[in-house]
C-alpha cells in the first residue's frame, strides 16, 4: 500500500491548495464526461475548504455532490452534515450543484437504505472523494468496532451501509469500502500531530483494525500542523 504525503505549513495554506487541486480535477472530469460527482465529508475540518471550492469558476450544473457518510438525522438537525454542505459548499457559484441524498425521512436507515443507493449508482465510479481520518483511524463512518464493519469492507459490499458504533450518538449510513477506494481521485485531510501519529500507526494493522487502509492506496493525504 502507498500513498503520497502532502505536508503544509499551515492549515490555510492547505485549504487554499486543496480547493485549487480539487478544482482542478473538476474540470478535468468535466471534460471528459458530462456529469461528474464529488463525495466529500462532514465535521469542522473541511469547512475552509469548501469556502475556497464554492467561489471557483466551473460548471457547478454538471457536478453532482454528495456526503461521504451521514449521520441519520433530519437535514435541518445541528448534527447534520447535510445541513452544514447546504451551508458551506453548495453556495456562490457551487450552489449551482446536485445534491445526492443521504438521508430520506423514517426512523431507522435500513428502511430507506435501497432508495438512496439508487439514487447514487448512475454516479458511480465517483470522479473525487475527500476524506478525512479520526484519531482511532476511522474514515467516512467505517468506526473499528462497528456493527456493520466487515461487511462494509467487503470487496461485495454494497454501496451503501447502515452502520451504529460505540460512541457514536445516532445511527450513520456511509459508503462502502469498495465505493470509496473506487473514486477516480482520492485525497485524505487530517490535521495535527495526533492524526499524523495515527497515519503512521495504521500500517500494518488490518483494515478491521484501522479502516483508513482500506482507502489509502493510491490516495493524496494532506497534513497540516
Amino acid at each position: 500500500m502507498s500513498y503520497h504525503f502532502n505536508e503544509y505549513a499551515d492549515r490555510e495554506m492547505l485549504s487554499i491548495a486543496l480547493a485549487n487541486r480539487i478544482a482542478g480535477e473538476l474540470r478535468g472530469a468535466l471534460a471528459r464526461a458530462e456529469r461528474v460527482t464529488m463525495a466529500v465529508p462532514g465535521g469542522t475540518s473541511p469547512g475552509p475548504i469548501f469556502d475556497d471550492l464554492c467561489e471557483v469558476e466551473l460548471d457547478w450544473d454538471r457536478v453532482d455532490v454528495m456526503l461521504t457518510d451521514e449521520r441519520w438525522v433530519p437535514e435541518d438537525h445541528d448534527r447534520s452534515n447535510t445541513r452544514l454542505l447546504r451551508e458551506r459548499l453548495l453556495v456562490g457559484k457551487a450552489e449551482a450543484a446536485r445534491l445526492l441524498p443521504m438521508f430520506l425521512p423514517c426512523q431507522d436507515p435500513e428502511e430507506r437504505l435501497d432508495e438512496l443507493a439508487e439514487h447514487i449508482r448512475p454516479n458511480l465510479p465517483l470522479s473525487i472523494v475527500l476524506l478525512g481520518m479520526g484519531s482511532d483511524m476511522h474514515t467516512a463512518s467505517l468506526f473499528p468496532g462497528a456493527d456493520n464493519l466487515e461487511a462494509a469492507l467487503s470487496r461485495n459490499a454494497p454501496i451503501l451501509m447502515p452502520m451504529r458504533a460505540p460512541g457514536a450518538d445516532e445511527p450513520r449510513v456511509t459508503l462502502t469500502a469498495p465505493v470509496l477506494d473506487g473514486a477516480l481521485s482520492k485525497h485524505v485531510l487530517i490535521f495535527g500531530d495526533e492524526k499524523r501519529a495515527a497515519l503512521e500507526s495504521a500500517k500494518g494493522k488490518s483494515r478491521e483494525e484501522a479502516p483508513v487502509n482500506a482507502i489509502l492506496d493510491g490516495a493524496e493525504v494532506h497534513w497540516a500542523p
